[in-house]
């Protein structure tokens, strides 16, 4: 697979969406990904699936107190 952004048609205000830029970034949700995680999204890119890498849900913090006596 070649990619190149030079010739990218929304490059510049595309950038922040795309796949390229959230594999390539360290500041990216997918910075941490294997390389089974990266086989799997190009798999899916090729078969034409729209792929986003979406950061993990923070975890969520249960609503009630717990008090200890």
């Amino acid at each position: 697979m070649l990619i190149d952004c030079d010739t990218c048609g929304i490059r510049g205000a595309g950038c922040s969406g795309c796949l390229v830029t959230a594999l390539l970034d360290p500041d990216s949700p997918a910075a941490g990904l294997g390389p089974a995680e990266h086989r799997a999204i190009e798999v899916f890119a090729r078969a034409g699936f729209d792929v986003q890498v979406v950061p993990a849900p923070a975890p969520r913090r249960s609503a009630r107190r717990r008090r200890v006596a």
